[in-house]
């Protein structure tokens, strides 16, 4: 029985929500799994995801083969290098302390990476804000203006009115 770990689809249309399924090759892409090891959304920025590294590991030292989009997840996540790394131990080029020491720092890293980025976006957001703040200032102070001259002639036109009457008052005197 081939294994392979990938994505079952949930969520409604046009809304996906995935699990992350360890399921044999034959199986339907929404049918029966083995273990579920995993949750991705990628209506969120940046995208969601719940894995539980441990259980992937376990698959992919039990032969599993993930697809293309699960491959980048595990990536993302840290599952292929923990992976790598307990390979490592096994061939005896590394200790446990040592491979979960350089596992912790890449996951530090990575960690670091997606908090810059959350705050750029989060950055460019308030930006965008404000500046949609500014243009809607602007128009309303143009149409305050558009509508101002209107009153301005009226109160011209009586000064105007007021000026002939002292001028017709002065030539009467």
């Amino acid at each position: 029985m081939s294994v392979k770990i990938r994505l079952q689809r949930h969520g409604k249309k046009g809304k996906p929500y995935y699990w992350i399924v360890a399921a044999d090759a034959r199986a339907k892409r929404d049918g029966k799994y083995l273990e579920k090891i995993g949750a991705y959304n990628p209506n969120t920025n940046p995208a969601t995801i719940e894995l539980d590294v441990d259980g992937a590991v376990k698959w992919l030292q039990d032969g599993a083969q993930p697809t293309d989009t699960a491959r980048a997840i595990l990536s993302y996540k840290g599952a292929l290098l923990k992976n790598h790394l307990a390979g490592g131990v096994r061939k005896g080029a590394l200790t446990e302390e040592q491979a979960e020491e350089k596992f912790n720092a890449w996951l530090e890293e990575k960690a670091s990476k997606v908090e810059a980025k959350s705050e750029g976006l989060a950055k460019a957001e308030a930006e965008a804000k404000a500046k949609a703040l500014e243009a809607e200032k602007a128009a309303n102070e143009a149409r305050i203006a558009a509508n101002t001259p209107v009153v301005e002639e009226a109160e011209e036109a009586t000064e105007e009115t007021a000026e002939v009457e002292a001028e017709a008052s002065n030539e009467e005197e």
